[in-house]
């Protein structure tokens, strides 16, 4: 479940801070991609050079050090982040986010992000229950901070009982459950997909289609299923098996696949247009095969009506999701048809980029959004990038106010 996820671990000044670095190994060989923040009470305990080995990333320690001027980075670090785990959080540090200071790169970036944080204390059982820490705790908590208690036992300052950081381990699940979770979104909505090729005939044995396999756009219904939604699939021609529990319409043309999906259109509350709909079709066909004759055969064509478009221009509630198939200037192609067709999500991919093409079992996508959040998965199977772009799509709808 983290594989591709953006991680922010924010390490603040405690003996628990030695725990933090096992903390990212495992998410990295966990396949997620996480950047450390330290305080400076953290390098006390613990280098930055350790962090940066682990995460093969640069480490965040001062809000001053701007490396890119095209960002600024405490706020690019925030939009980045899938998640936010703040391991060890000390007394000091939850004192700080309770009252909204913002004097380091760790309370700056916490301040900027709408990720979610969750808070893993780490201090003396006396400390932790003192009533000024207990007051910020519900204050945090009220904020919609998380918090994650280690189990009682014996602490570095020789007491025993709370005040343990939760293990490595425990985090790491966590997180898993924090992507899990996430995908309880869609319980109780109607998501409409479309998906595989459309065929555009010519005559009773030729026709014109495309390489699509359907295999993306099954994967996104079956995981929409298995998180809870009510799901409506129309498929062309494919020879894949229908996920059990789901609605399907199968049809043939783009004709067909417009009428299908717009017989739904209005009672989907997210509609995801993974198919790959043929843009022209033949202005004449023939009831009888075409016998060969001497000579060349030009095929005259025209447009078939543009779907996703329509959708767009008649969209009420609904969250509409294109899909962006290209072969070059990849991430500009896909913003422009993010505008020009009124969405809320894309997801753009290179087809001719090594394991992203059609009829294969992975993909390398980036989903876009409205609102300009923009994420950048590595290679996942099409089932990993599908509950990727479940998620995003519940992340944008959250931020809408949708969920």
């Amino acid at each position: 479940m983290l594989k591709g996820k953006n991680i922010v671990l924010a390490v603040c000044g405690g003996i628990a801070a030695f725990k933090a670095a096992a903390l990212v190994s495992q998410i990295i060989q966990a396949e997620a991609n996480v950047k450390v923040i330290m305080t400076k009470s953290a390098k006390e305990f613990i280098t930055p050079l350790t962090f940066q080995a682990l995460s093969r990333q640069p480490v965040y320690d001062n809000t001053f050090i701007e490396p890119d001027p095209t960002k600024i980075a405490h706020i690019d670090l925030a939009d980045w982040a899938d998640v936010v785990l703040v391991a060890p959080t000390t007394a000091n540090v939850i004192a700080k986010l309770a009252n909204g200071l913002a004097d380091d790169m760790l309370t700056t970036t916490l301040l900027a992000t709408k990720a979610q944080v969750y808070v893993a204390p780490a201090m003396n059982v006396n400390m932790y229950s003192h009533p000024a820490v207990l007051r910020n705790v519900e204050t945090l908590k009220r904020d919609g901070f998380t918090f994650v208690d280690g189990s009682e036992g014996f602490l570095a300052c020789g007491w025993t009982g709370k005040g343990r950081m939760a293990e490595p381990e425990d985090l790491l699940q966590v997180l898993k459950s924090h992507f899990t979770v996430k995908t309880r979104a869609l319980a109780g909505k109607r998501v409409l997909i479309t998906a595989g090729p459309t065929q555009e005939k010519v005559d009773p044995v030729r026709y014109f289609t495309n390489h699509s396999s359907g295999k993306m756009g099954y994967a996104i219904a079956q995981a929409a299923k298995d998180q809870g939604a009510d799901v409506i699939l129309v498929s062309g021609p494919t020879s894949l098996q229908v996920p059990e529990g789901i609605q399907v319409e199968h049809i043939i043309s783009a004709q067909e696949m417009y009428e299908a999906a717009m017989k739904y259109y209005h009672q989907a509350d997210i509609v995801i247009k993974a198919a790959a709909v043929a843009d022209y079709r033949p202005s004449e066909t023939f009831t009888q095969k075409r016998k060969k004759q001497n000579g060349d055969w030009f095929v005259g064509m025209e447009r078939t009506i543009d779907i996703l478009k329509t959708m767009g221009e008649n969209k009420n509630s609904q969250i509409l999701i294109g899909f962006a198939a290209e072969s070059e200037h990849v991430e500009e192609y896909a913003t422009k048809k993010l505008q020009a067709k009124n969405l809320d999500l894309i997801v753009a991919n290179n087809i001719l980029m090594k394991g992203a093409g059609f009829k294969g079992d992975t993909n390398v996508i980036t989903t876009i959004t409205k609102d300009g959040k923009k994420k950048e998965y590595p290679l996942l199977s099409k089932a990993e990038a599908a509950i990727s772009i479940l998620n995003d799509i519940a992340s944008y709808m959250e931020r809408k106010g949708n969920l």
